[in-house]
């Protein structure tokens, strides 16, 4: 009777010490996160910071609750649960996504990518298993590597896709001098819905602006693609004028292709007219955190807002988006995919001499 409540005491200690740690980690983290943000929103390290804030201070408060209400238990439990489902369930519904994609959107590379995701997602786990059954130890180890480089690509991609919501949906407190409205596309000369929605945003700030007293100049940026008639930047003036907007407040920019020239070119011009300040990009809300990031690598002062897009597009645009922010950060990528190489050869060698030894 006595060991048993010995072993309860400690249990109920290791526990307790389990719950703060958790608790200090989220609030050291909450409290990085803020610090980085008051230094500039567009970090990129506000994102893990955030994230692993609330992880880290949820499942601590959850534990916190769990000794006096039934129903954190049980929200803890569910929690527990919840992760192992929640490959099934990701896979499956971008798999079925991808699908989506593929008759709306068609079959480029692009367009495949929830698809490719939810296979890879679905197969992990079963790769996994076959090569413990196969190789023992060495398998063992080898699925552990895996495990180890699917949990960091998974959390900094909840990191990335969380981010990108939260200071997509930012207010900025600063007056703008120009609002430049990035370009996504023509169909058959005309704006489509997904440059509609981010004309739309523009001209909701550019609303705002002028509500506050402040008349910013709307710059529609992008340039003609080979299977373009015009250029985007001149369709997108011409819509603006259609929903009231005075032709003195567009300056159209119609060479730039590609986003880093959307900025410069859109900046160029406003230097032209003599009109400077702090802008604000608009884009889709998939690629505000790209296009935030990219600003301020260079040294543009600049914030972004994003427009929202069509939910079937979502999954494959996010992907799309976090892959390339991993090409254009590549350092950092190079770091830690060369991490995890080093492992797996220190696996491979490790068990190439305990099959020779």
């Amino acid at each position: 009777m006595l060991r048993s409540r010995e072993r309860r005491g400690a249990a109920a200690s290791v526990c307790s010490v389990t719950t703060m740690l958790l608790l200090a980690i989220g609030i050291v983290f909450g409290a990085c996160y803020l610090v980085s943000h008051k230094k500039d929103p567009r970090l990129l390290r506000n994102g893990p910071f955030l994230v692993a804030a609330i992880a880290f201070g949820g499942v601590g408060i959850l534990l916190v609750l769990a000794e006096y209400n039934f129903f954190a238990a049980v929200a803890l439990w569910l929690l527990a649960l919840a992760i192992p489902l929640s490959i099934l369930v990701f896979g499956i519904g971008l798999i079925a996504n991808g699908i989506t994609m593929l008759r709306r959107e068609g079959h480029s590379l692009g367009n495949q990518l929830s698809l490719i995701v939810g296979v890879i997602v679905l197969a992990l786990p079963v790769v996994s298993v076959v090569l413990v059954l196969q190789f023992g130890m060495t398998g063992f180890w080898l699925a552990a590597l895996i495990g180890l480089a699917s949990a960091y690509a998974s959390v900094a991609f909840v990191s990335f896709a969380v981010y990108s919501v939260v200071y997509g949906r930012m207010r900025h407190s600063f007056t703008p001098a120009a609002i430049v409205v990035h370009g996504s596309g023509l169909i058959r000369g005309r704006v489509p819905p997904l440059l509609r929605g981010r004309l739309d945003r523009g001209l909701q700030v550019y609303r705002k602006e002028l509500a506050r007293g402040n008349r910013p100049l709307l710059v529609p940026s992008g340039g003609q693609g080979d299977d373009e008639p015009r250029p985007e930047g001149e369709a997108m003036a011409e819509y603006l004028r259609d929903q009231g907007v005075p032709a003195s407040d567009i300056l159209s920019e119609t060479t730039s292709t590609s986003t880093s020239e959307n900025i410069t070119r859109s900046l160029e011009l406003l230097e032209s007219v003599g009109r400077s300040g702090p802008i604000m990009l608009v884009t889709s809300d998939y690629h505000v955190l790209r296009t935030a990031s990219l600003a301020r690598r260079m040294n543009v002062d600049a914030q972004v807002v994003g427009s929202r897009t069509a939910r079937y597009f979502v999954p494959s645009a996010f992907i799309r988006e976090f892959i390339a922010l991993l090409v254009e950060n590549h350092v950092a990528t190079l770091i830690a995919v060369g991490t995890f190489a080093v492992l797996l050869v220190a696996i491979l060698v490790g068990a190439l001499n305990s099959a020779l030894g």
